[in-house]
């Protein structure tokens, strides 16, 4: 008998500089992009984290959405209004270096599919952008959207992610680079009805996207960046998910992820159920949409009136909403992760992404023991987990030990 000797693997835990948008203030960093990286950097390791996940996006000055009309503002703490050189680069490693903190890799969430063709075009070429700086930066990975044709239907879409997105993934290819997806629905970015503003929303939509990207020879491009919020925001959970994939066969596309919580509000859901709020919201005046950027914002109540975002570790420990799909339920969700996706669990990462909106403070001290409390918390959850996976999966099963109990089932709640 082969004893296996009492082993965890642990993730990595880190964080989206998104969460605190102005660290370095807008007059500083506009004169001097890089110092705002270098101080993200020192405030991480002041965080207790182990890696950042780099904010990318357009500068203010050339963003075609303001921040006033988003739920969560982006940040250009990667500011490449001008050319990311290897004396950037350069600078950037040195200061992950002397805080000992690592990259993940770098995030830039748009719509990559927009219907407009100057604007798609535009960001498409910062996407070269980020590309060029990730391998400058010696990262293996781009997150981001896949986003939607406004003027398309589903099925045209797919059309238009098979013309238009899969150059952008044979840029990567050639660059030796990865895109992951993060899921997420975006049912407020625009003043529209859609709820699916991204198409890349959920399994079954992530299976036809890589079909067509195999077709293309850049399925080992397309890859997910799995954040359980937009599950929960869709009444689906981590488990049943991932079981789903692992029967499907696609167990291999979850390559990273964002543990970001989503809490229910079950009045919400009355009201409206989980379409949000349709009608009424104050985006449309007198019949058509607001040109407000203040009023464009009051469309995310499609998700806002039924879910709110959570910080890991800020939401009651509710075993009942668990099993009710209301609430992430972050122990299981690291056993999952175990027991049915095949990951190298020890260069996996957790990558805290703030959007709880009445703690997302743009105070450096004010959120600063707001974040260590989170961190920590992923960090010690993800180490429970790990324990229970090598104590159940490995000691005991290499000595013919039955697990005790019944545990969570997939597809039952």
């Amino acid at each position: 008998m082969q004893v296996e000797q009492f082993a965890p693997k642990f993730m990595k835990v880190g964080v989206l500089t998104a969460a605190l948008q102005e660290l370095t203030p807008r007059e500083v960093r506009d004169n001097d992009p890089d110092r705002a990286i270098e101080e993200w950097i020192a405030y991480a390791r002041e965080l207790g984290a182990d890696n950042i996940q780099l904010s990318a996006a357009l500068h203010p000055s050339e963003a075609d959405i303001p921040d006033e009309a988003m739920l969560d503002p982006t940040a250009n703490t990667l500011d490449l209004r001008q050319p990311f050189t290897k004396a950037r680069a350069d600078r950037v490693t040195q200061a992950l270096k002397e805080q000992r903190v690592g990259l993940s890799d770098i995030a830039y969430f748009d719509n990559m599919l927009h219907d407009d063709v100057a604007g798609r075009k535009k960001k498409h070429a910062f996407m070269l952008r980020v590309f060029d700086a990730a391998v400058l930066l010696g990262v293996d990975a781009v997150c981001g959207f896949v986003g939607r044709n406004q003027k398309l239907s589903m099925d045209q879409n797919l059309l238009d992610f098979s013309e238009h997105f899969v150059p952008l993934l044979k840029e990567a290819k050639a660059r030796g680079l990865t895109y992951r997806i993060e899921q997420c629905p975006m049912p407020g970015w625009t003043t529209g009805d859609n709820f699916h503003n991204n198409i890349a929303y959920t399994p079954g939509t992530w299976i036809a996207l890589h079909r067509i990207c195999e077709r293309a020879g850049v399925g080992d491009q397309l890859r997910i960046h799995y954040d359980p919020s937009h599950a929960i925001l869709m009444g689906q959970d981590t488990r049943s998910l991932f079981q789903y994939l692992k029967d499907s066969g696609y167990a291999f596309l979850i390559g990273g992820f964002h543990v970001k919580g989503q809490v229910i509000d079950a009045k919400g859901v009355s009201a409206w159920g989980y379409g949000g709020q349709t009608v009424e919201r104050g985006d449309w005046k007198d019949g058509r949409a607001s040109d407000e950027p203040s009023d464009q914002a009051k469309a995310w109540q499609k998700q806002t009136v039924i879910a709110e975002h959570e910080l890991p570790g800020t939401a009651r420990h509710d075993p009942l909403a668990y099993l009710q799909n209301r609430t992430v339920d972050w122990l299981d969700h690291q056993l999952a992760a175990r027991e049915l996706l095949p990951l190298d669990i020890e260069n996996t990462h957790l990558i805290i992404e703030h959007e709880y909106p009445r703690a997302r403070v743009q105070d450096r001290e004010l959120l600063k023991p707001i974040l260590m409390g989170s961190i920590a918390f992923a960090r010690k959850i993800d180490e429970a987990a790990a324990c229970m996976y090598a104590l159940q999966h490995e000691v005991l099963a290499s000595q013919g030990i039955p697990v005790q109990g019944i545990g969570r089932e997939a597809y039952r709640s």
